[in-house]
């Protein structure tokens, strides 16, 4: 039921929705409807973006709908849209309300966002309000990661935002055909060495056969969340947009580091092999994976979920064609490699200070925690609709407010229940969902073999417990509202990052073209923003 964002997406949002569903740790049964006092109901307003895969019920539209109407009666809050955009059309719209200040009762916004209302004094410090209504429950939910994500959301001690929490450990991992690793009696990859000298047999041995072969599949979206670069720069300790501890209690970007200039040595390397599609700088990820499906490429780097990116290819008339196997990101030196993670929240949710009812909202939060944490047959409304089928129709989207799970433990769980088929050790329902679809895959059901291949016995989340045990996350330290030489300066300076690392790795510019862009970087307002985390950093450690 939950949406994340952290990556760009690849997949059409049915399909991720399909497939990151909420780890739960709390199996309550919903509370009881709880009305104001004086027997009435309290309602807020707030703005929705339309989204193509959410097909309404007949009858039923974003104002009048089943998930709405569950709200109010079980918690006695009416949600009314003050207006409802294209998602195309929902960012600017939300910026011209802001701006105009006609906002509403409470809604979603950006970092950036929020640091503006807070400074336009728009919004309500959330503190006492949520302090008197929250759960235990919902209060140890927010706070699972060591409340990180709530402290994103705190400014001078007063809670301003209640954040989109979510598990922020998910990794980058190196996927590989091993079908054609046993046709050419290859080892399974380890080093950097090893994806080398993988990527130039698949290029010069063909095993697809089709001619025109390649070793690993990039797209022009470098940092992608699929087909990209950031799980290769992992691999030699380089970290895109991070924010690193550079030993001394100080912040230091990573896309200016010594490893990343040894990252796009690795990658220029490889271009000039001939081991990269010479035309991956004008091939969005889409295009790029159509290498994979006709088995021109067999080798690609992506998170958890690139098994529904590949299924496309690997399975064909009911059949499974292509063997794919998932590894731990293959390092350039001995030393583990860590995969770069983020703070796990992509958005907040605010209230206005005419708000009449900061407390509803709240009741919303608590509300959706427990149905979204239940396998009760009541709570399937939140998530299917009326008639509580799933019917592919996305009503999880109608839900006003998203918090999700800070951690889980699929990886201990899943893959040996899915390997014994023994449901007791099943704890959330996230983990029976993706049980239940890996065991429709072993008894036949092949449309399924993406979810085998994330959760089962050798799948992408059975390599997570060793990636903590082992601390293999590098986690960006920054976690503040943009600063103000980022607003100002920084799409300009990723602009540039982008355009230098590609030519780089193109070999179209020497790779010491690097140390001139750190160069521009700082003088051209990189200096200053360091400044400027630092300054933060010095007042959030």
């Amino acid at each position: 039921m939950s949406r994340k964002n952290r990556h760009k997406g690849l997949l059409p949002a049915a399909v991720i929705a399909a497939m990151l569903t909420v780890t739960a740790c709390s199996t309550a049964a919903p509370e009881e409807a709880k009305t104001p006092e004086t027997g009435g109901v309290m309602e807020v307003s707030t703005v929705r973006a339309s989204d193509p895969y959410l097909k309404f019920d007949l009858g039923e539209t974003f104002d009048n709908n089943a998930v709405y109407a569950a709200y109010e009666k079980e918690t006695g809050v009416k949600i009314t849209n003050k207006w409802v955009a294209d998602g195309s059309q929902f960012a600017e719209k939300l910026k011209m309300s802001i701006a105009s200040n006609e906002i509403p009762d409470f809604f979603p916004v950006d970092a950036a966002q929020l640091q503006q209302l807070i400074e336009a004094d728009m919004i309500l410090d959330l503190t006492p309000v949520y302090d008197k209504v929250a759960t235990e429950n919902t209060k140890k939910m927010m706070t699972m990661d060591g409340g990180l994500q709530m402290k994103s959301a705190t400014f001078d001690g007063k809670l301003m935002a209640i954040p989109s929490t979510s598990n922020p450990y998910y990794a980058q991992f190196l996927w590989v055909r091993t079908d054609w690793l046993k046709k050419l009696n290859l080892p399974e990859p380890k080093t950097m060495e090893d994806v080398a000298k993988i990527a130039e047999a698949f290029k010069t041995k063909d095993p697809g056969g089709t001619g025109k072969a390649y070793g690993l599949a990039f797209n022009k979206n470098l940092f992608d969340g699929a087909l990209g670069v950031t799980g290769f720069l992992n691999g030699y300790h380089a970290y895109t947009n991070q924010w690193l501890d550079d030993g001394t209690g100080k912040l230091q970007f990573g896309d200016i580091q010594p490893q990343m200039k040894d990252a796009l040595r690795g990658l220029q390397d490889l271009y000039k092999k001939g081991l990269i599609d010479p035309e991956f700088a004008v091939k969005d990820a889409t295009k790029a994976s159509e290498m994979l499906y006709n088995d021109s490429i067999g080798m690609v780097y992506g998170a958890e979920w690139m098994p529904a990116q590949l299924a496309s290819g690997a399975v064909k008339d009911g059949k499974v064609v292509q063997e794919w196997g998932v590894f731990p990101l293959p390092s350039s030196d001995g030393k583990p490699a860590k995969s770069q993670i983020g703070l796990g929240v992509d958005k907040y949710y605010v209230v206005s200070k005419k708000a009449k009812h900061p407390e509803a909202v709240i009741k919303l939060l608590n509300h959706w925690i427990v149905v979204n944490n239940s396998q009760s047959e009541e709570s399937k409304v939140y998530e299917f609709g009326k008639d509580k089928v799933e019917k592919s129709s996305n009503y999880w989207l109608l839900n006003p407010i998203f918090v999700n799970n800070q951690t889980n433990n699929n990886g201990e769980v899943l893959p040996d229940a899915i390997a014994n088929k023994d449901e007791s050790k099943l704890q959330t329902k996230d983990q029976k969902t993706r049980y239940g679809r890996a065991m429709k895959y072993v008894n036949g059901d092949t449309s399924l073999w993406w979810e085998y291949l994330i959760s089962g016995p050798n799948g992408a989340v059975s390599l997570y417990p060793e990636m903590k045990k082992n601390n293999q996350f590098e986690q960006n330290k920054f976690y503040g509202a943009p600063t103000p030489t980022m607003v100002e300066k920084g799409a300009i300076l990723n602009k540039k990052r982008d355009e230098v690392f590609v030519k780089i790795i193109m070999n179209q510019v020497p790779v010491d073209e690097f140390d001139k862009f750190v160069a521009d970087w700082k003088s051209m307002g990189g200096n200053e923003i360091t400044k400027e985390v630092n300054n933060w950093y010095s007042k959030n450690k």
